[in-house]
């Protein structure tokens, strides 16, 4: 068997299981616009954005390429400026600011770190004992199945792994939120199928509240209790879906309904009004 592929032991999986936690926080996106200059003028990359990912929930953002959803995410993440509306992410039970972490379209892990270097080294920032750092990124590497793995190097890993690792890496930070954006855009069908099952259990019970960007409507069904669907640029959330267990049953006809009504509403998605002049760039994130 493929080392990318490899399924969780049991042992693994009942500590992704584990016992229900406490809701994370919500997300409240309201009224949000974004627009930049280029040298072709203005461009709006979003217009009056509202979304409401309700707190330990996973809710996906599905959109064509370059509506604006990486774009939001950024915005939501502090990553990106906030122009106009609004962004509120409720606080912890004892009143500090949620903790936030980013899993994105690439790993970028350190090259000169092992697996457990990477995972360790966000861990030392946030000040964690080196004796405790290690015994949390050693949890996390066997909770996205790469036991084994803690001493190779990312040039030894596929791409599969070293997403793996990346998403190890947000995971030992033990965030109140996770954002990720199109993570397992640049690895291989089976590899694919294989991270959105195990993303599915390690989130189903960890409190969490994830909101996950992509432009594949399938994935976006099968992982999300709510999947917000965004027009062509400039993005807005044009509908609010909230698939049911036998929708995101992939060997369901209702899987396969929902996923057309969807694709059919981006395909005839309405833009926002756009700023005059307003023009894409080559390369421009989705």
């Amino acid at each position: 068997m493929r080392p990318d592929v490899v399924c969780m032991t049991p042992a693994t999986q009942k500590a992704a299981i584990g016992e229900p936690a406490k809701a994370g926080p919500e997300i409240r996106v309201e009224n949000v616009s974004l627009r930049y200059e280029t040298r072709s003028g203005t461009v709006q990359a979003l217009a009056d954005c509202n979304l409401t990912v309700s707190g330990g929930s996973f809710a996906c953002l599905v959109g064509p390429s370059g509506c604006g959803k990486s774009t939001l995410l950024d915005v939501i993440a502090g990553l990106a400026p906030l122009q106009d509306g609004r962004i509120e992410i409720a606080k912890r039970p004892d009143g500090q600011p949620a903790r936030l972490a980013v899993v994105f379209q690439k790993p970028a892990l350190f090259p000169w770190k092992t697996v457990l270097g990477n995972i360790v080294f966000g861990l030392d920032a946030q000040g964690i004992s080196r004796a405790e750092a290690r015994k949390r990124a050693q949890h996390y590497i066997g909770l996205v199945g790469l036991d084994g793995f803690d001493k190779a190097y990312p040039h030894e890993l596929s791409g599969g792994m070293a997403q793996r690792v990346g998403i190890a890496r947000a995971l030992a930070l033990e965030p109140d939120v996770l954002l990720m954006d199109e993570p397992f855009a640049a690895v291989d069908a089976q590899t694919r199928a294989l991270l959105q099952e195990e993303l599915r259990r390690i989130t189903a019970h960890s409190g969490m509240t994830v909101l996950f960007v992509t432009h594949d409507v399938a994935e976006a069904v099968y992982l999300g209790n709510t999947v917000f669907v965004m027009s062509k640029r400039p993005g807005h959330i044009i509908r609010t879906v909230s698939p049911d267990a036998e929708q995101r049953d992939r060997a369901s006809g209702a899987f396969a309904r929902i996923t057309s009504e969807i694709f059919d509403l981006l395909a005839h998605s309405t833009p926002a009004k756009a700023t005059p002049g307003a023009k894409a760039t080559p390369g421009e994130r989705a």
